[in-house]
């Protein structure tokens, strides 16, 4: 079975202001990267769009209301300071739902061992009730909650590796009792959530705050002394990725010294449990990651580490 990469031009009709992090070139970088003779053997497809209705599993009718009053504006509006929506924008976060079920289908129907889906908006910020930090839908933890409707899988676990902390998935799946979010982020740091105390209503989610500076090396040893062991004894039946590339040292908003490198680490580490655990049944979706040349890099890495697991 192959690794297989999901994606759609439409995400790239989201269009962000000029000077704002998240842009069309982000997306442009990961396909030009992945297009390479390198990555020859990666299954690619087109992303399937998701539906209003995977959008109320886990958010509410007034978001999503407002995300499409929002998106009919012939002009750009604003969610909030940095999160912002055209008339394209909707379906572009829709796609990103879609991808990861689309995924989810193909790794439990056998045709994918794995897989990595490269989407914009991200959306590990956005809350039941509210867009954020540059994130329209949540896009993982809805995910999630279908994949718990396949008859296979009755707990799925999600690691979140962004250098921000995922507040939108553990608001979205904080009642969730049969998925379990981990999340690993620089502290303080937008969006100022994410202690160790925040541990959800069934002991179903791990905040693991780390301090500036720290290199990837550190976060190797916390994977082996806290994360694994905490998905271990989760068993899951699929684990899901929220890969952020931002923990880069190069990247421009936040302050720790990841190298390109250590995401091959870390994928490894997550390929190798996911096989111990789960018939090696993962699918990874892109989150943040805003200095390009560091992006493209680590998610060679990323995606080098998937096909190999």
């Amino acid at each position: 079975m192959k690794t297989v990469f999901i994606s759609n031009p439409e995400c790239n009709k989201h269009i962000n202001p000029i000077g704002h992090p998240e842009q069309v070139l982000r997306l442009k970088t990961i396909i030009s990267t992945l297009n390479s003779d390198s990555f020859s053997n990666l299954h690619k497809k087109k992303a399937e769009i998701g539906s209003f209705q995977d959008v109320l599993s886990l958010h509410s009718k007034d978001h999503l209301d407002l995300i499409i009053e929002k998106s009919t504006h012939l002009e750009q509006s604003n969610l909030d300071a940095d999160t912002i929506v055209n008339r394209d924008s909707l379906p572009a976060a829709l796609y990103g739902i879609g991808s990861v079920k689309q995924a989810i289908d193909l790794v439990m129907g056998g045709e994918a061992k794995n897989a990595f889906c490269a989407t914009r908006p991200p959306g590990h910020h956005a809350e039941r009730n509210k867009a954020m930090g540059f994130c329209i839908f949540g896009n993982v933890a809805i995910g999630a909650k279908y994949a718990l409707s396949h008859k296979s899988i009755s707990k799925v676990a999600i690691l979140d590796f962004d250098v921000h902390h995922g507040n939108g998935t553990q608001n979205l799946i904080w009642n969730e009792k049969n998925i379990l979010f981990i999340s690993s982020h620089q502290m303080p740091l937008f969006p100022g959530s994410g202690y160790s105390d925040e541990t959800g209503a069934f002991n179903n989610i791990l905040n693991v705050p780390l301090r500036s500076g720290t290199d990837g090396s550190h976060y190797l040893k916390v994977m082996d002394e806290t994360i694994l062991p905490k998905i271990e004894n989760f068993s899951p039946d699929i684990i899901l990725l929220s890969a952020g590339f931002d923990a880069h040292k190069n990247d421009p908003l936040a302050n720790l010294n990841w190298l390109s490198e250590d995401y091959y680490k870390i994928t490894q580490k997550m390929c190798f449990v996911a096989e111990k655990l789960c018939k090696k049944r993962m699918v990874s979706s892109l989150e943040g990651g805003y200095n390009l040349s560091a992006l493209g890099e680590s998610v060679a890495f990323h995606v080098k580490a998937l096909m190999e697991g």
